[in-house]
């Protein structure tokens, strides 16, 4: 049975009372960053307080451009003392996304990914969305909340960002959201988040990127390394899908003691998240979109595999994996 926004809005706002202390967790990106926006507007004035909480380092010049622009206030999850908390809300992600997240009981998700194994008093997972910035999109609606031009620029920002301006999967709901949000956002906020994608230490990593460079049947392939932040890995996969004969990118790079990579493709070819999770699942982490997607595996696993410490056998591996696992375009 379909239940509509306004009951799921009810049933929501059941998981609250008004001496509640919400915390709002997040892996800090344009959408989780909006939608958790989008939480504390929808909690204001029937909770006691709401504080969003990031798990991640942020270092994308647009994200930071982003929560500066928009006044977002967020605490590092380091910083949270956790048993000051009396409910705690997971946008834009699912417990098994992260470790950090099962150090906390959580109460309340909200997310478009795929669904895992989850459990929590209040579920409302929509995988066939582009965005969970659609979907707060859809509980501000239904509380008969006008977003304040921040808000609306937030959500609109993520929904672009997230279904890659419409070209990966996107619902009609999408699409309503978003023509919602044009009415009310500032789009010159929207413009300048936009326009502080790169910062200058990245272009190193181009020219890495561009030199490591391996193009097979349609694939572009590239290791660039040790990386100061995994999002290079994202900006890179993406640079290589606006090269005309390229319809699939897949850009690795070392952090945190993981390989990081990230996979893109043009929605016209195999599933992206199928293909990272059957080239790299039994070694790590892996899973995403039909066209956007990513993969992490410790380098204790790895080494059992190569020696990820020569870049040449290392690339030469990622892409026999891939070739071998994810088969003819």
């Amino acid at each position: 049975m379909t239940i509509s926004n306004t009951e799921k809005l009810r049933r929501f706002y059941d998981q609250f009372s008004h001496d509640d202390h919400v915390l709002i967790l997040i892996n800090a990106d344009p959408d989780s960053i909006a939608s958790a926006m989008a939480v504390k507007r929808l909690l204001w004035r029937r909770v006691s307080n709401v504080t969003i909480s990031n798990i991640n380092i942020i270092k994308r010049p647009d994200n930071i451009t982003m929560i500066r622009l928009l006044g977002v206030n967020l605490v590092p999850v380091k910083d949270i003392v956790k048993e000051r908390f009396t409910r705690v809300v997971l946008v834009d992600s699912q417990p098994e996304h992260h470790e950090v997240f099962s150090h906390f009981s959580i109460d309340v998700i909200i997310d478009h990914h795929p669904e895992t194994v989850v459990h929590a008093s209040f579920l409302d997972i929509r995988s066939k969305y582009g965005a969970t910035a659609s979907i707060m999109t859809e509980y501000l609606r239904a509380a008969k909340i006008k977003p304040s031009t921040k808000l609306a620029a937030g959500l609109f920002y993520a929904i672009k960002t997230d279904t890659d301006n419409f070209v990966r999967q996107t619902l009609i709901e999408d699409v309503r959201a978003f023509q919602f949000l044009y009415l009310h956002a500032n789009l010159n906020i929207v413009n300048k988040i936009e326009r502080s994608e790169l910062r200058l230490d990245f272009l190193k990593f181009f020219e890495l990127a561009l030199s490591n460079k391996r193009i097979r049947k349609g694939r572009a392939y590239s290791y660039i390394g040790p990386v100061v932040n995994p999002d290079v890995c994202v900006l890179l996969a993406d640079f290589f899908m606006k090269i005309s004969s390229v319809d699939w990118s897949i850009v690795a790079g070392l952090f945190d003691n993981k390989l990081v990579l990230i996979f893109r493709n043009d929605g016209l070819r195999k599933d992206a998240g199928k293909v990272a999770k059957k080239s790299f699942g039994g070694l790590g982490s892996a899973g995403g979109h039909k066209s956007a997607a990513r993969a992490e595996i410790p380098l204790e696993a790895l080494k059992v595999e190569v020696n990820y410490e020569n870049d040449k056998k290392l690339l030469r591996w990622i892409i026999n994996r891939v070739e071998k696992r994810a088969g003819k375009k």
